[in-house]
Order: structure tokens, then C-alpha cells, then sequence
């Protein structure tokens, strides 16, 4: 699966009731709860990675990943302005980005 099919998933359980889909639900209930949510998974993620279980990174990775998408898609913002935003990026190291926005604040 590539993110691209799973912003199509997205958006089509989006549709649907919310009586029969979680990602329906959950957007229903607004972009506090979808940014709570992506919030839980990413230090779930996070705790993942710090304690090496591998097992469990892959699987937390995966609902940060959904949840990132869920609030994208509450925000109408399609991923790809995202990775146009990360494509963009490249044309200069990381290191050089990060100095030219520290310039900028």
C-alpha cells in the first residue's frame, strides 16, 4: 500500500456513515479529536522506537501514519501539497534548510 492508496481509503470511508466507519467518526467529531489522536499514536510511536520493539514501531507507525492522513483530510488538504512541500526540499541539505528557516523566524 502507498500512501497515496491510503488517502484514497481515507476519503472514501470519509463518506460514509459514521455509524459504519471509524475514519467517518472520527472526523465527524471534529479536527480537536483527529489532532488528539494523531497526538497519542506519534508518542506511542515514539515510546516504540525509544524502547526497540521493532513489533510494536511497525505497528504505531502505521496508526501515525493513518491519523496524520485522517487529519489532513479533516483539514482538506490533500497529501499532495505535503509532498510537494517535501519535494521542494531537496534541492538543499536538511542542515541548510533548517539554517535558512531559522533565518526566517
Amino acid at each position: 500500500m502507498t500512501l497515496d492508496d491510503l488517502e484514497a481509503r481515507i476519503a472514501l470511508r470519509a463518506a460514509a456513515s459514521p455509524d459504519e466507519s471509524y475514519t467517518a467518526k472520527l472526523i465527524a467529531r471534529g479536527m480537536e479529536k483527529c489532532a488528539q489522536k494523531l497526538g497519542e499514536e506519534a508518542t506511542e510511536a515514539v515510546i516504540a522506537a525509544v524502547t526497540g520493539n521493532r513489533a510494536e514501531l511497525v505497528k504505531e507507525s502505521a496508526d501515525l501514519l493513518y491519523h496524520l492522513l485522517v487529519v489532513l483530510r479533516a483539514a482538506d488538504l490533500p497529501l499532495v501539497e505535503v509532498m510537494a512541500e517535501l519535494d521542494s526540499r531537496t534541492a538543499q541539505s536538511g542542515l541548510a534548510e533548517k539554517a535558512a528557516r531559522g533565518a526566517e523566524a
